[in-house]
């Protein structure tokens, strides 16, 4: 590792391993399901329950993973005409973080819902309950409610270090 390569914390290098395990079954799935269908005119039913059921989830732990790193949800545009005005930086932050508290709950609320309507009924072919597909969402609302929360309790600025990488 090199020197000015930042240091991942421990939930980060788990967030990241998990999404490459997940996106390495869903890419040998799919590969495997081609094969068998192109090659055998045969194919496994479950590949595609599968993968999207992994897609989900990938999505979710790398939206929960990129929100403490500055990565998700950041607002520079909005901020960065504030960059001179602390006080007014620290204002319009906390109203972004209430923000952001106000939509994982309402996420999390919906997602809440759905697990528990899904609960009783499983997927057509693998047969996981189907819950499972909204519980990322669910999980991911609450974590990042929480930093959110925490973000905005403690006044913590938005970081500015992210610019909109546009060519």
């Amino acid at each position: 590792m090199s020197a000015d390569t930042p240091t991942r914390a421990a939930p980060q290098r788990w967030a990241e391993a998990a999404m490459a395990a997940c996106l390495a079954v869903m890419a040998a799935a799919v590969f495997v399901n081609v094969v068998l269908r192109y090659g055998f005119g045969s194919g496994i039913a479950a590949s595609e329950e599968l993968s999207r059921l992994l897609f989900v989830w990938m999505v979710f732990i790398g939206a929960t993973a990129a929100y403490p790193l500055g990565e998700h949800m950041a607002f520079t545009a909005l901020l960065a005409p504030l960059a001179g005005r602390p006080l007014a930086l620290r204002w319009v932050s906390r109203g972004i973080h209430a923000l952001v508290v106000l939509s994982c709950a309402l996420l999390g609320w919906g997602a809440w819902q759905q697990v528990v309507v899904g609960w009783d009924s499983t997927s057509v072919v693998m047969g996981y309950p189907t819950a499972l597909l909204p519980l990322p969402a669910l999980l991911s609302a609450a974590a990042i409610g929480v930093m959110a929360l925490r973000q905005l309790l403690v006044g913590q600025p938005v970081a500015l270090g992210h610019e909109s990488e546009v060519e």
